[in-house]
């Protein structure tokens, strides 16, 4: 029987909402003993903005520790352009966010970034990567910033703290749950919460209504599309025609067709860049039905 995904961003900010899950995920992806983390709370997820027009940082789920240290755990489902400067603008974000004008730098904290991504960001065969600031000797500078990459895709070896939880992040069935043999409370916990949300009807009908949305989006775009190319092909044909009058019928239509073609890529050029701009990445993918016309755009964005 299926079973709601974690990779549901709803499904993942509520799972992340048990502080027993918290602990526990938090004690497995930092090392450090569940006994050393007496509490971790849910703060607000919004970072402050400080002029009108600057861009306002919003984080999946962001946590304190009792020692002061803010962690910002995210699922990232598809890759996203220039993903590596977007997690260090929330990171920066969340450091600066404790200092106000006037105050020393005192007031700035420990920031840890957890993103859990469903697709393989490195070529490297491991999946869990942690990145802190040291010299080229491998000393520390400080422990203020700390990124962890855990993927998806990659294989966890069952020695690893980690592995279970991978199994538990990638479960989609009631059988794939029962694989999952731990004495982990937290992970036990975690696929409580996950068969009970597969049970409750308002979960269902908030991941209905998203997939909804979705499918309505990619009904947008194709219509989109189609009348982007459509338009361009009369306008080509139209001037085609034009100019066979004075340089043969057949000449004209073959530039005229070309010139519509090119104008039906370019208004879908223009799409894909503002989708690209939005994040919304499996959006993209249908903007157009020309394949190879996609990939080219595709690789020019440098997106898989």
């Amino acid at each position: 029987m299926r079973i709601v995904s974690l990779k549901e961003d709803y499904v993942f900010k509520e799972f992340m909402s048990n502080e027993v899950v918290r602990k526990y995920f938090l004690s497995a992806t930092l090392g450090v003993p569940v006994e050393s983390i007496r509490s971790v709370r849910l703060i607000n997820t919004f970072l402050s903005r400080k002029w009108r027009m600057q861009k306002q940082g919003i984080l999946d789920v962001q946590i304190e520790f009792n020692d002061d240290t803010k962690v910002n755990i995210e699922m990232q489902v598809a890759k996203q352009r220039n993903w590596k400067k977007r997690n260090l603008f929330y990171l920066s974000k969340m450091y600066t966010d404790d200092i106000r004008w006037g105050e020393d730098y005192d007031h700035l904290r420990r920031c840890v970034g957890i993103s859990i991504l469903d697709y393989n960001l490195t070529e490297e065969p491991y999946g869990h990567h942690v990145y802190r600031m040291r010299d080229n000797q491998g000393n520390d500078f400080t422990d203020l910033f700390e990124l962890h990459i855990i993927e998806l895709k990659k294989n966890f070896s069952s020695e690893d703290d980690l592995s279970d939880w991978v199994k538990l992040f990638n479960a989609t069935t009631e059988e794939e749950l029962d694989m999952i043999k731990t004495n982990n409370i937290g992970i036990r916990t975690g696929m409580k919460m996950m068969r009970e949300m597969s049970l409750t009807r308002r979960i269902r009908y908030i991941i209905e209504a998203k997939e909804k949305a979705r499918r309505d989006r990619v009904a947008e775009l194709q219509y989109l599309q189609d009348e982007a190319m459509e338009k361009g092909l009369e306008q080509g044909l139209e001037k085609g025609l034009e100019q066979g009058l004075e340089q043969g019928l057949e000449q004209g239509l073959e530039q005229g067709l070309e010139q519509g073609l090119e104008q039906g890529q370019e208004m879908v050029r223009v799409l894909f860049a503002k989708l690209i701009e939005d994040n919304r990445i499996e959006d993209m993918k249908q903007a157009t039905k020309d394949k190879e016309y996609q990939k080219r755009l595709m690789e020019e964005y440098d997106i898989k």
